[in-house]
């Protein structure tokens, strides 16, 4: 009996200004599966005096932390380790101490790398797990120093690391703990200060989209979808956040829906720098990358993830992970897209994303059949939903769980999501039924020749009359499905041709 060898391990260890972070991986059906996520608020930053010397008790809180992880690095191969120190320990006129003790605790090397390295890895984590094409600006605001990132594919145009970071303006901005007007402002004017020499560059290269990278990003879009707004970050929202912060008088007295206790601390620091950032930049939105510095290294470690179409990926490992006919679902996902193509397009469905969505749904719908057929859609919503989906946002996983949910029998209105507007979502949950409906034989082959026509919420169906005699049992499927979806006020007419 052949032994089954088990996927390596890889470790990557991010040695924050604000947190210390340790990321556990595992190489799986040609993607990263996280094994496990640790997370320790240090603030080394905090320690640095006016001489950029690290305090003892910064120190120690550091090693301490990394105590903890070296436990975890006892079972994983040291090629496939990376630890990595970032802007503090750039900084620190000490650092050599420190570093020559983490190494003695963590029994392999600590690497501080350059800005421009960091922001370099950075922008690898984000290229490897989110989606989409263009060109992009990605923004990271660490403890210490935030990095601004211009790219395209996997390839980093410009590099930036900028000496302020949420840690650094809380102790020079908000050290008193108060918050004011004049603060806020102060906050914001020195970060605009630090970003307009680069300025030109960036205006000059352009982007066509733009994530954030960062803890800051991270906690803003979870308020914010904590307080029901969507997960696209703007100057408005970031305001109304001000707006909000500025109702405490003191760090210690904030109360923001979908703030937590550990994050508040630095919160308004981290906010001002994203503001000066928004305003200066003139960005209109900006969504949350799907990984960053951490992922970055293990990506770097695992050089046959590297692939232009971050999405396709994760398609496919979803599909190898949970045994899905790629034939048969790619057979939907083509015939999705040529409903939606006769349909209009994007005349009928204006979100870019639109078809992409369409069909990665067409292509996931049947991940919960692997549990279950009677209740798979459930299984699919659930799946989806709770999976680690490189190049998927959270808003968009949500809403392809719920597509998936409904592909097939009892029709129900789509909840409340935020990936696209509520009438291009109940448009692409009325194709996507009638591809799986009218590919039901699984053969590209036995599919009927159709022609269909929108107008406005009006769908009309036309098959060849010959083929519906042929085809008794989709015939009828076909029927109650036009019977479900206009009883639900979505008016379906099938006609024969």
């Amino acid at each position: 009996m052949s032994q089954v060898v088990p996927s390596p391990l890889y470790a990557a260890i991010d040695l924050g200004s604000n947190s210390f972070h340790m990321l556990i991986v595992r190489h799986v059906n040609g993607s990263v599966q996280t094994m496990a996520k640790i997370k320790r608020k240090v603030r080394l930053a905090a320690g640095l005096d006016e001489q950029n010397t690290l305090s003892e008790e910064a120190m120690q809180r550091g090693w301490d932390c990394l105590r903890l992880f070296a436990e975890r690095l006892q079972d994983i191969p040291g090629e496939n380790i990376r630890i990595v120190g970032t802007a503090t320990l750039r900084t620190a006129t000490n650092a050599d101490v420190f570093i020559r003790k983490a190494n003695q605790i963590l029994g392999y090397p600590l690497e501080v790398i350059p800005g421009t390295d960091e922001a370099a890895t950075i922008y690898k984590g984000v290229a490897h797990t989110s989606g989409g094409s263009g060109r992009r600006l990605v923004v990271d605001i660490g403890g210490a120093s935030t990095e601004l990132i211009i790219g395209e594919g996997f390839e980093a145009n410009a590099l930036t690391s900028l000496k302020m970071g949420c840690v650094t303006w809380l102790e020079k901005h908000f050290r008193n703990r108060q918050l004011t007007e004049s603060n806020f402002i102060q906050a914001i004017e020195d970060a605009k200060q630090v970003i307009r020499p680069v300025l030109q560059q960036y205006q000059k290269l352009g982007w066509d989209v733009c994530v954030g990278a960062s803890g800051t990003v991270q906690a803003l879009q979870e308020i914010m979808l904590a307080q029901g707004m969507d997960e696209v970050i703007t100057l408005a929202k970031l305001k109304r956040l001000q707006n909000q912060a500025m109702l405490a008088d003191h760090l210690e007295e904030l109360e923001i829906e979908g703030l937590t206790l550990e994050r508040a601390l630095v919160f308004p620091s981290g906010l001002s720098i994203l503001i000066a950032i928004f305003e200066l930049l003139n960005i209109s939105a900006m969504t949350l990358a799907g990984g960053a510095l951490r992922e970055g290294l293990v990506y770097e470690m695992i050089t046959e993830l590297r692939q232009d179409n971050i999405r396709e990926r994760t398609i496919k490992s979803m599909q190898s992970r949970y045994q899905i006919d790629d034939i048969y679902a790619g057979q939907v996902a083509n015939l999705a897209s040529q409903l939606f193509q006769q349909c209009g397009g994007s005349a009928w469905i204006p979100e870019p994303q639109s078809e992409m969505l369409l069909r990665t749904a067409a292509q996931l719908h049947e991940i919960g059949l692997s549990i279950d057929f009677k209740t798979g859609g459930q299984h699919n919503a659930y799946l989806i939903q709770h999976s680690d989906l490189p190049g998927f946002t959270r808003a968009q996983r949500y809403f392809l769980g719920e597509l998936t949910r409904r592909y097939r029998d009892t029709l129900t209105s789509l909840p409340e999501q935020h990936a696209l507007s509520s009438t291009s979502g109940k448009r692409l949950l009325r194709l996507l039924r009638l591809a799986v409906l009218l590919s039901h034989r699984r053969d590209q082959q036995l599919v009927p020749e159709f022609v269909v026509t929108a107008d406005k919420e009006k769908l009309t169906l036309s098959i060849d009359l010959q083929w519906l005699d042929n085809n008794p049992l989709t015939k009828a499927e076909l029927e109650t499905e036009s019977n479900r979806q206009t009883d639900m006020g979505w008016p379906l007419v099938l006609t024969e041709k």
